[in-house]
């Protein structure tokens, strides 16, 4: 496929920020909505990016991005979704955080918590929380992965075990058009699926652009969780499966707050 000037320059941001907003492209280019949607359907064809609600993002892959660069990506999102995520949540209550940066958003939106437990295999949760002395944290053992401060295998997962949460609160890498969350590491699908057993009810936290990735790995169903917390309306098929599951969709409003 020859990419037209505004084609290159669309792909040249979504390889810079492996994300990008149709309207925001179109305000950029000066053109209609229209022709950025055909601009990306063609790019998408030609297999250069994978389209998403509402915009486009970098080809997934069967390797993850590292975790600086997924704490950059769709940060705001992130942010928005752990506000929502944490207004769920009242005071006076145990919880899983797993590893991943939108659940590190979670965290901090944490803060303002009362009398709050919180089990977590992610370093960097338990540091943010160290900042709510009403909040309990409980870092499980385990093997420390030192890309992203995750501890994983099976000594983590026999700690988690031990315990029975009201909520869990889990990431994923990527979601599937059939529900399915996905994740690249063996050993990470194995704490999480042990966290969503021990958990009287379980949420996902994840933002659109996972619809677009793909990984190995399969951890659960959005059917076997009570809630999915994202950024923008879920695919129309996936939402009807959601509706028949039981499992309540949450769409983040970008100045969403934490009720206190």
């Amino acid at each position: 496929m020859a990419l037209n000037f505004r084609q290159g320059e669309i792909l040249a941001l979504v390889r810079a920020e492996r994300r990008v907003l149709v309207e925001d492209l179109a305000t950029r280019f000066d053109v209609t909505l229209q022709t950025i949607r055909r601009d990306l359907a063609e790019l998408s064809q030609a297999g250069h990016l994978e389209r998403v609600h509402g915009g486009a993002v970098v080809r997934g892959g069967v390797a993850n991005f590292g975790y600086e660069e997924r704490r950059r990506m769709n940060a705001a999102a992130k942010a928005a979704i752990g506000r929502t995520c944490a207004a769920e949540i009242p005071h006076n209550t145990s919880l899983f955080l797993n590893l991943g940066t939108t659940t590190e958003a979670v965290a901090r939106a944490l803060l303002g918590h009362r009398n709050i437990t919180v089990v977590t295999n992610n370093i960097n949760v338990a540091n943010i929380l160290i900042g709510n002395e009403s909040c309990e944290v409980v870092l499980a053992g385990g093997s420390l992965r030192r890309s992203d401060g995750g501890l994983v295998g099976a000594l983590t997962a026999r700690f988690i075990a031990q315990f029975r949460v009201d909520l869990a609160v889990i990431g994923t890498s990527a979601l599937d058009a059939s529900g399915d969350l996905l994740d690249y590491d063996l050993a990470e699908v194995g704490v999480s699926q042990t966290i969503v057993r021990h958990a009287h009810a379980t949420a996902l936290v994840a933002d659109a652009s996972k619809l677009a990735r793909r990984a190995p790995v399969r951890i659960a169903s959005l059917a076997d969780l009570e809630l999915w917390v994202t950024d923008a309306p879920a695919p129309a098929a996936l939402a009807r499966a959601c509706g028949d599951w039981g499992t309540r969709i949450c769409v983040a409003a970008p100045d969403a707050r934490v009720s206190t």
